[in-house]
């Protein structure tokens, strides 16, 4: 059995965060083990209440669960604050976590801050040069960057921009681009591969980021490549938008027990 952890906040609504996560773990026959780092009231409408954890705990959670269970690969969502971020990259680093996927987790669908604004920092300094992936929607890339991030030239740039703060790999994900096409750029430093696909017409799209990342972390514990488990994350969260169902008053799901 292949064992993930997800390090992120958790979702009341179901949709994102740890449920999200370990959702899509389970999807991929992976075994799910979960730190939290922040408690969410949230629904389909938005976040009506963050409640985030005390750093040492979210601390001890990862030890218990490493040094007991272990894990074939990790991923980060939601850290909230510098020094949480701080504690998650002292865990990742002592047990020598491998094949860590970072979701830089900055704000909510509906526009909530979930991280702090002098989180960013030590995200690119402490966590970044640990990660074999780091998966930045436009909005994100574009506060890594310090400029807008608005179309594929621009996501080029941004990949080379975050690859040079230390990641094996930069997905930067182009869901959020204008048009009827989405663009995804995966880079290693050397190559720079694009894939290319056409928009889902829905508003049913909560939790895909954090959805895409879990499945790439399930890809790598099961020891598939990078850009195949990046393809395959792909293809999984592309059939979760086009399957959601309408689930609650606002912007519903992706479906995460989709058949791909």
């Amino acid at each position: 059995m292949r064992r993930a952890l997800t390090i992120a906040g958790s979702d009341s609504g179901g949709g994102a965060g740890i449920q999200a996560d370990l959702k899509t773990f389970s999807v991929f026959e992976v075994y799910g083990m979960s730190a939290l780092t922040a408690i969410t009231a949230q629904n389909t409408l938005g976040v009506q209440g963050v409640q985030v954890l005390p750093p040492d705990f979210v601390r001890l959670q990862i030890r218990s669960t490493l040094s007991d269970i272990g894990a074939d690969a990790g991923k980060t969502g939601m850290l909230a604050t510098k020094e949480i971020v701080a504690a998650v990259a002292e865990e990742v680093g002592a047990f020598q976590l491998r094949n860590l996927v970072v979701d830089p987790v900055m704000v909510s669908a509906t526009g909530h801050p979930l991280l702090d604004e002098d989180a960013v920092e030590a995200m690119r300094i402490l966590l970044f040069p640990l990660a074999t992936v780091v998966t930045p929607n436009l909005e994100e890339a574009s506060i890594l960057c310090g400029e807008k991030v608005d179309d594929l030239t621009d996501m080029k740039e941004a990949a080379r921009k975050i690859k040079a703060l230390g990641p094996e790999y930069v997905l930067v994900k182009g869901g959020h681009l204008s048009g009827s096409r989405i663009f995804d750029v995966l880079f290693d430093g050397r190559r720079l591969d694009v894939r290319e696909a056409a928009k889902v017409p829905t508003e049913n799209i909560h939790g895909s980021g954090c959805t895409l990342s879990a499945a790439i972390a399930a890809g790598l514990a099961k020891g598939h490549e990078v850009k195949e488990a990046v393809e395959a994350a792909q293809r999984y969260i592309h059939a979760a938008i086009q399957g959601a169902v309408k689930i609650g008053k606002g912007k519903g799901p992706v479906n995460h027990l989709v058949k791909v």
